[in-house]
């Protein structure tokens, strides 16, 4: 049922029952790395280039969490899933194996969430019962697709990223399913709000905008004050971005500064690892929350939580003709009790 503006109140409450995430070398350095339920210590993952190494990873993520389920591919209805790449490309191979009937997804850094949305939606209307959503990312696909060759060396700004090698996935069934689970209870697709930056090292920036547009429309149309919720977390605005989206909230006299969490500032260690402003890619958001959150969750540390993954809408084309950077965000809440 729509209410508000762009809210959808899921009636049926769907239960994410299981997630999974795997994650490469880099994240596993970082302060998150006991949480991840995969990794490896090799950036190719045993195969000869990197864009098959995004496959594979995400291909394991993702039979990962069936296993875990107790289930087997033929048990899915449908898999929601999108990378960062051309046509979806990790995520298509990655599917020709699997023969889960496929939505390829691309909403970039935001694609968690929209996969989450939609798989939600699908459990919530009766016509499936058992879903999945996934989303990948490979810092050395992503390099090479918008950037440069990672042989070029070039020297990033302040304000860059760094792409996170991560994947996570997320099982959705009924709110009847036998297991413990968190519920999802209203979704908010995002409009496209441009913040008219042109710098592609500067993603933070780009997508602020629309994280404060979703979040706050969210919050109008459910009628819920943001301490509603105990976290109220983006997928990768990073250090710069999330300065920016608690100040946009400050302006309108709304201080979410204690409840704010981004996974891209949680996911790497910059005093260490030396990642400017933080994590990004499609894979931050994925694996922070089906390694991390997800646990909170389980755990009843968190019982009421807001994620809403951003994503830049650009190409290398797009940048090179001179145009801004457009953002968007989807949210979706999950709730311990309903």
């Amino acid at each position: 049922m729509k209410i508000g503006t762009q809210t959808i109140k899921l009636e049926t409450t769907p239960k994410i029952l299981m997630t999974s995430s795997m994650v490469g070398p880099k994240e596993m350095q970082g302060p998150l790395s006991s949480y991840f339920d995969l990794n490896t210590d090799d950036i190719f993952f045993g195969e000869d280039s990197f864009e098959k190494a995004e496959r594979k990873m995400l291909k394991n993520c993702i039979e990962n969490v069936i296993a875990k389920a107790g289930m087997n591919s033929s048990n899915i209805d449908y898999i929601f899933a999108g990378d960062l790449l051309n046509q979806c490309i990790s995520s298509g191979y990655c599917m020709r194996d699997l023969g889960i009937p496929f939505f390829g997804l691309y909403g970039a850094c935001s694609t968690f969430t929209e996969s989450l949305t939609l798989a939600s939606l699908f459990v919530n209307a009766n016509y499936a019962t058992k879903t999945i959503a996934a989303a990948s990312s490979h810092f050395c696909t992503a390099e090479r697709q918008f950037r440069m060759p990672l042989e070029h060396g070039n020297q990033k700004s302040p304000t860059a990223q760094c792409t996170t090698t991560a994947s996570g996935a997320a099982l959705v069934v009924p709110k009847d399913v036998v297991g413990t689970g968190a519920y999802v209870t209203y979704v908010t697709p995002g409009k496209i709000i441009d913040m008219g930056i042109t710098d592609m090292t500067n993603m933070g920036a780009a997508m602020a905008g629309a994280a404060y547009n979703t979040i706050a429309t969210h919050l109008n149309d459910t009628g819920r004050n943001a301490d509603y919720y105990d976290a109220i977390i983006t997928g990768d605005l990073g250090v710069l971005g999330s300065d920016i989206l608690v100040d946009l909230f400050k302006k309108e006299g709304v201080d979410i500064s204690t409840i704010h969490k981004d996974c891209g500032v949680l996911i790497y260690d910059d005093a260490t690892q030396d990642t400017h402003c933080g994590g990004s890619g499609c894979g931050c958001m994925s694996s922070v929350f089906s390694g991390y959150f997800f646990k909170e969750l389980q755990a009843k540390n968190l019982n009421k939580i807001l994620i809403a993954a951003t994503g830049a809408l650009m190409s290398p084309v797009s940048s090179m003709q001179g145009e801004t950077i457009p953002g968007i965000a989807h949210a979706v809440a999950i709730e311990n009790e309903v």
